[in-house]
C-alpha cells in the first residue's frame, strides 16, 4: 500500500489530507473494466470566476467549499514581486477555466485561489498601508518561528478535494524558486447549517456551528469587509490566519449544559442561549429572574461580540483540521486589523472558549484587490 510523503516536495506538492489520498487509492483500483454508470451523477459544480472588482474565495462561493489548502510562503529577496503575483494571476485564469494541462483532465468546478501578501512587501510600497503591520503576540501561542508571518499566501478552496493539490502543484511550479515555503494547512468543511434563506455555516470539531455573525449583506461588507481606501488597496481586504489545536478530550468531558456555556449557544441549533433563531444575534443584557446572564459573561458569543468589543463585523471562513493535531484553521477577513486584534483582546481577558485552544500558527496578509486580464494581479499595488 503506497505511502504519502511526509515531506512532499514544492512540485509534487501533495499536501492535501488523507481524504484525498483515500480517494486516490480507492479510485485507482477499480477492478471492473465496464465504464461508470453516470445515470445518477451529481450536476457539474457551477463555476466561479476569478476575476473582477474583489478576487474569489472570500465571499464567493456561498457557501464556502467544503475543501481548502492554505500555502504560506516567503519572497526570495532577488525575485521581483510585480512580475510573479502577474503570472499567478495568468495561472490562476487558466487553472479555473479548465484549459491548463496541469489539471491532468480534472474539472475544476467551484475552484476558487485567493492571493494574499505580507506585511513586509506592503512596507515596501507604504508602511502606512493598510496590511503593513505584523500581528502582536497573543497569550495561548505556541508557534514556532517558521509558523509566524510570511510575504505570501495562496488559498485554495474547491469542492473536489481532487482538484487542490492538482491546483497547488500547478502554481507552486510557476512560481518555482522564487518563493520559499514556510507552512501550509488543509482543511475540511463540516456540514452547514441552515442560518437563514441563502445563508449556511458548517458544524465545527466541538460539534457548534461556526461563523454565524459576520458581514453578510452588501452594505455590511461595504462597511466592515472590502478596503475602501487608498486607491493601490481599494476592493481588497486584510486576512488573519491561525491554527488553532483543540484540546477535544477535555472539552468532550463537559455536559452539553457546560459546553453550551462556552459558546453562548444551543449546540444542537446554534441559537443563542438568550432565545430567538440562530440567525438572530445574542441579547447579552437578557438576564434569569435570579439576576443571572442568560449568556454567560465569559461565553465566547458574548467576549466576541463585536458592539460589546467596539469594532466592525469579521467574516470568517474556517476549516476544521486533524493534523499535526485536530483543530482549526481560524481565517478572519476584515477592513482594519483592530477588529481581530481588539476582539481576541477581549477574548484574551476572560473567553471560556480559549481554556480549550492553542495557536501554533499566526499571520496576516493583504488579500489583493481584484484582477482581470487588462489589469494583472498585483498591479494595482506594486507599480
Amino acid at each position: 500500500m503506497c505511502q504519502p510523503d511526509s515531506r512532499p516536495s514544492r512540485r509534487a506538492f501533495l499536501g492535501a489530507t488523507g481524504t484525498v489520498t483515500a480517494v486516490g487509492l480507492s479510485a485507482g483500483c477499480q477492478s471492473s473494466s465496464a465504464p461508470p454508470d453516470r445515470s445518477d451523477a451529481p450536476a457539474p459544480t457551477p463555476p466561479v470566476s476569478p476575476t473582477g472588482r474583489y478576487q474569489a474565495g472570500i465571499t464567493l462561493p456561498q457557501p464556502a467549499q467544503r475543501n481548502l489548502l492554505a500555502v504560506v510562503a516567503d519572497l526570495v529577496d532577488a525575485a521581483p514581486v510585480r512580475p510573479l503575483l502577474a503570472e499567478l494571476g495568468e495561472a490562476i485564469r487558466t487553472l479555473t477555466a479548465g484549459t491548463d494541462a496541469r489539471l491532468m483532465g480534472l474539472e475544476p468546478g467551484d475552484l476558487t485561489v485567493t492571493i494574499g501578501v505580507g506585511p513586509r512587501l506592503v512596507r515596501t510600497v507604504d508602511p502606512a498601508l493598510p496590511g503593513a503591520k505584523d500581528l502582536p503576540r497573543f497569550s495561548r501561542e505556541k508557534i514556532a518561528s517558521r509558523a509566524r508571518g510570511g510575504d505570501l499566501l495562496i488559498q485554495i478552496c474547491a469542492d473536489d478535494a481532487l482538484v487542490v493539490p492538482a491546483v497547488a502543484a500547478a502554481l507552486l511550479e510557476r512560481a518555482g524558486d522564487r518563493i520559499r515555503e514556510r507552512w501550509r494547512q488543509s482543511g475540511v468543511r463540516g456540514a452547514n447549517v441552515r442560518v437563514e434563506r441563502g445563508r449556511a455555516a458548517p458544524r465545527n470539531l466541538f460539534g457548534f456551528v461556526d461563523g454565524i455573525v459576520g458581514p453578510h449583506t452588501r452594505a455590511e461588507q461595504e462597511r466592515d469587509l472590502w478596503l475602501s481606501g487608498p486607491a493601490p488597496v481599494a476592493d481588497g481586504t486584510l486576512v488573519v490566519l491561525r491554527r488553532i489545536e483543540l484540546d477535544l478530550p477535555r472539552f468532550a468531558k463537559l455536559s452539553v449544559a457546560e459546553q453550551e456555556a462556552v459558546f453562548g449557544r444551543r449546540r444542537a441549533t446554534g441559537e443563542p442561549l438568550s432565545g430567538g433563531t440562530i440567525a438572530a444575534g445574542p441579547d447579552l443584557g437578557a438576564k434569569t429572574p435570579d439576576g443571572r446572564y442568560l449568556v454567560p459573561a465569559d461565553a465566547h458569543a458574548r467576549r466576541a461580540h463585536a458592539t460589546a468589543v467596539g469594532v466592525g463585523l469579521m467574516l470568517r471562513r474556517s476549516y476544521s483540521i486533524d493534523g499535526p493535531a485536530p483543530g482549526l484553521l481560524f481565517m478572519s477577513f476584515q477592513n482594519d486589523i483592530r477588529t481581530f486584534t481588539s476582539t481576541l483582546t477581549s477574548m484574551d481577558n476572560s473567553d471560556a472558549l480559549l481554556d480549550y485552544t492553542t495557536t501554533t500558527a499566526s499571520a496576516t496578509f493583504l488579500v489583493l484587490p481584484g484582477f482581470d486580464a487588462q489589469h494583472p494581479l498585483g498591479s494595482r499595488l506594486f507599480r
